[in-house]
């Protein structure tokens, strides 16, 4: 994995979200098969492919403290996805019923070639899912952006990463003065009535009623327009941490939390990148793990569709003990 280089505006210190758990034993997570423990490891079957994800490249205007896959503006482990990479996999996409393209990065607007891979989708008859920072790279393409509103409609979402709703705490995490332009972004897309939503997150300690109460007080003082009760509209994340202590999940585990395979985000989404240095493009089996070669499933959408081993920490703190998706 490639060493992240700060911005200029990086954060400085322990990120706020930090998780707060014991180091991960060396022994967890290292057999697709089996637990630590030596009990069978659960897996996930890919139900439908409702959501393909195109990583656009790990490069990004900010360098977050606890990003996943340490997207900044040095880092170019993922390199840019270019349309006429992504134009099969659509084609693959469409022959599987996918509902829904969803583009995530660094971020996804400085990649050159976002607007025509953004055009494609919509006009392939996708819904198109965007996580952006609506900072000055999305800012840079207004007049596009509306053109493609005004075509399309609510097919179009844009989710803006606002990890608090502070400024304090979301520049701890984000950088110094990355709120106002965050801010303005969002107010923009409002104004001009996007489909849009926020990805949040939460403190330790922090209730889930109070945040969203408090990104709802946020919303009206500003005139976005947002229902924060809405999950599909204010999405907050879990934290990750693959470093961290958390426990494995085997099969057991579904009865005993109640859950089901099919309620986990690789039972309905795969991602394309480009790693730096090979020829192609790739299938990753999730959003969170691009770098883990025990994820990567091919060069097809058709090869990518086997089971996942739920054997990394994020599969377990992300997805099933946190409830979370990165989907629409």
């Amino acid at each position: 994995m490639a060493s992240r280089s700060k911005s200029r505006s990086a954060p400085v210190g322990p990120s706020p979200f930090a998780v707060e758990a014991a180091p991960l034993p060396r022994e967890k997570f290292s057999d697709p098969q089996r637990t630590a423990a030596g009990e069978e490891r659960a897996s996930v079957a890919l139900t439908r492919l409702d959501t393909l994800w195109l990583n656009t490249g790990t490069l990004c205007n900010l360098a977050c403290a606890t990003c996943y896959i340490e997207s900044s503006p040095t880092n170019d482990a993922l390199v840019y996805l270019s349309a006429k990479d992504a134009r099969p996999f659509l084609g693959q996409a469409q022959e599987m019923r996918t509902r829904e393209i969803g583009f995530t990065g660094g971020e996804p607007f400085m990649n050159p070639e976002m607007l025509v891979m953004l055009e494609d989708v919509l006009e392939s008859g996708f819904e198109a899912l965007v996580l952006t920072n609506a900072m000055k790279p999305m800012r840079r393409h207004e007049a596009a952006l509306l053109s493609l509103r005004e075509a399309f409609g609510a097919k179009l979402t844009l989710r803006v990463s606002l990890d608090h709703h502070s400024q304090t705490v979301h520049e701890a995490e984000r950088g110094a003065r990355s709120w106002e332009p965050a801010m303005d972004g969002l107010r923009w897309l409002s104004a001009h009535k996007f489909s849009i939503a926020v990805a949040g997150r939460l403190l330790p300690g922090e209730g889930e009623i109070e945040a969203r109460d408090a990104y709802g007080a946020l919303f009206a003082a500003e005139g976005i327009q947002i229902d924060a009760h809405d999950a599909a509209r204010l999405v907050l994340f879990p934290e990750m941490d693959a470093e961290k202590d958390v426990a494995e999940i085997t099969t057991a585990c579904w009865d005993i939390l109640g859950k089901s395979p099919a309620d986990i985000m690789c039972a309905s989404s795969r991602m394309v990148i480009h790693r730096k240095g090979e020829p192609a493009p790739r299938v990753v089996a999730c959003t969170l793990i691009p770098y883990d070669r025990g994820f990567d499933f091919g060069d097809t959408l058709d090869e990518a569709s086997r089971e996942v081993s739920l054997n990394h920490p994020h599969c377990a703190r992300f997805c099933v003990l946190g409830g979370a998706s990165c989907s629409g």
